[in-house]
C-alpha cells in the first residue's frame, strides 16, 4: 500500500506516551511459565499456562521480537474453531517473518487457551499482560471476549476480535477494542429480512442459549421483527450443557412456527437438527453465524441437516479478491486443507490489520496503533474478507456483509439460491 502520512495529533500522542512513563515498573510474574521464559525461535508460537499477579504490562522493548497474543479456545466445545484460528494466525505470522518481520523485528505469536470460558478468558488476559504483548487477537466467543476486553483496555493493549459479534461489546467505550467481523445488530436485521422476503415466514421462533452472543443476536433479531411483519410465537433459551433437547423441541412444535432461528453455536444446532425428528417436528431451520460450521452435518447426520440454513458473513469459498486467493492457496499448501469457516480467515485478517497499523505508524505503541485505526488514515484496506472501509468510533468495522447458506444432502454448505436485497448493502 502507498505510505500514508500520519496526522500531527498522532505524532503528539507518540511524544506524550514516551514522556509519561509510569513511575514504577510493572511487577514481574510470580512464576513465569517455562514456555514463556525460554527463548523461542523466530515466529514460534508459545502458550502461557501460569497465572500472574501483575495487571500492568512492562514497557515494550524495541529490541527482540514483537509479541502479539492469540487468545482462542484450544480445548472445550469450541476447540475445532480455535485450532483452525491458530493455523491461520501462524500462517500469516510466518509469512511476515520470512519477509523480514515488522519494522525489522520478528513477530512472536503468544498463544493461550481460554477454553471459551469467561473466567478462563480473564486469566488468559492477565497472562497476556504479563507477557508484554502489544496486541491480542481474540477471542472466539463473545462471552470470553467481553471480560478479557476490560483487562486489555485497562492495560492499554490493542485487541481485535475476529469473531465475537455481540453488539454490546463495542458499547463500553473501550478505545483499544476493534473487530473485523460485523456486529449482530446488522445480522439480526438481515435475518429478519431473509425470513420474511425469501422464506416467506409469518410466524417465527427465536431460540438462543443465554450466552452473550446468542442472547444478543436473539434480541437484535426480535427488535427488527415488526419491521418485516414477523410474528414471534416463541422466544426462549436452551441450556447448552444439556444433551437432550426434546423438551425444547416439543415446545417449539406446539408453537408451530414457519421458521426457527437458532442464534447459538454449531454443536447445539447439530443436536437440534438430529433430535427434531424424534418428536415429529418438521419446520425450516435457520441458524446464526455461530452455526456456521461444517461440523453441523457431522453432528446431525446429512439426512437431518439437509435443507437447514444459516446466516453469516461470506464463507471462504465466496472470497474472490487477489488477497483472498493468495491466502487460501497458502493455507491449502501449508495444511493440505481449506479453512473450514470464515472465523479462521477473519483471524488472519485481524493479524493483518495489526501488522498494517505497525507498518504505517512505524510504531509498536498500542495507543498509537489504536489511534491510527480510528482515524481516516486507515480506510479501504484490501482485506482477505473484502475491503475494510475502516472502523467507527466504537471499533466496529464499517459496513455490512451477510449471506444465507443452506446445507446440502451430502452435508456440503452452499450459498442459498436467493438472497434479500440487504446482502448488497
Amino acid at each position: 500500500m502507498f505510505k500514508r502520512v500520519l496526522p500531527l495529533f498522532l505524532v503528539a500522542v507518540m511524544f506524550l506516551g514516551a514522556c509519561a512513563a509510569p513511575a514504577t515498573p510493572a511487577a514481574a510474574p510470580t512464576a513465569a511459565p517455562a514456555a514463556a521464559t525460554a527463548a523461542p525461535s523466530a515466529g514460534q508460537a508459545i502458550t502461557s499456562t501460569q497465572p500472574v499477579t501483575s495487571s500492568q504490562p512492562a514497557a515494550s522493548s524495541s529490541a527482540g521480537p514483537i509479541k502479539i497474543g492469540l487468545e482462542i479456545p484450544l480445548t472445550g466445545d469450541f476447540a475445532f474453531e480455535g485450532k483452525g484460528m491458530q493455523q491461520s494466525a501462524q500462517l500469516v505470522v510466518d509469512e511476515d517473518n520470512a519477509a523480514g518481520g515488522l519494522l525489522g523485528r520478528q513477530v512472536q505469536l503468544i498463544v493461550d487457551d481460554d477454553k471459551g470460558d469467561p473466567q478462563q478468558a480473564s486469566l488468559v488476559a492477565d497472562r497476556m499482560v504479563s507477557n508484554n504483548v502489544i496486541a491480542v487477537i481474540g477471542s472466539y466467543s463473545s462471552s470470553a471476549t467481553e471480560p478479557a476486553s476490560a483487562t486489555y483496555n485497562r492495560a492499554g493493549i490493542l485487541q481485535i476480535t475476529p469473531s465475537a459479534t455481540a453488539s454490546r461489546l463495542t458499547t463500553h467505550g473501550y478505545k483499544m477494542f476493534f473487530r473485523t467481523c460485523f456486529p449482530d445488530d446488522r445480522q439480526g436485521l438481515f435475518a429478519d429480512e431473509y425470513m420474511s422476503e425469501v422464506l416467506n415466514a409469518k410466524n417465527i421462533a427465536i431460540l438462543h442459549d443465554n450466552s452473550t452472543f446468542a442472547q444478543g443476536l436473539a434480541n437484535d433479531t426480535k427488535s427488527y421483527a415488526a419491521k418485516y411483519n414477523l410474528n414471534i410465537v416463541y422466544f426462549d433459551a436452551l441450556n447448552p450443557k444439556d444433551s437432550d433437547f426434546t423438551p425444547v423441541l416439543t415446545k417449539l412444535k406446539a408453537a408451530n412456527p414457519d421458521v426457527v432461528y437458532f442464534t447459538g453455536y454449531y454443536a447445539q444446532y447439530g443436536q437440534l437438527l438430529k433430535q427434531a425428528p424424534s418428536v415429529g417436528f418438521k419446520t425450516q431451520w435457520l441458524g446464526g453465524n455461530g452455526a456456521n460450521n461444517t461440523q453441523v452435518a457431522a453432528i446431525a447426520g446429512n439426512a437431518n441437516a439437509a435443507g437447514a440454513e444459516f446466516t453469516t458473513e461470506p464463507l471462504p469459498q465466496q472470497l474472490t479478491s487477489d488477497v483472498a486467493k493468495k491466502f487460501l492457496a497458502d493455507f491449502q499448501a501449508k495444511y493440505q486443507t481449506v479453512p473450514q469457516d470464515i472465523w479462521w480467515v477473519e483471524t488472519a485478517e485481524a493479524y493483518r490489520v495489526v501488522a498494517e497499523a505497525i507498518r504505517e505508524t512505524k510504531s509498536t505503541d498500542p495507543k498509537v496503533m489504536a489511534a491510527y485505526l480510528h482515524s481516516d488514515q486507515f480506510k479501504n484496506f484490501p482485506g482477505i474478507t473484502g475491503v475494510i472501509q475502516g472502523f467507527d468510533q466504537n471499533g466496529d468495522r464499517i459496513g455490512t456483509d451477510f449471506q444465507a447458506y443452506v446445507i446440502g444432502a451430502d452435508g456440503s454448505i452452499n450459498v442459498a439460491p436467493k438472497q434479500p436485497p440487504l446482502t448488497a448493502q
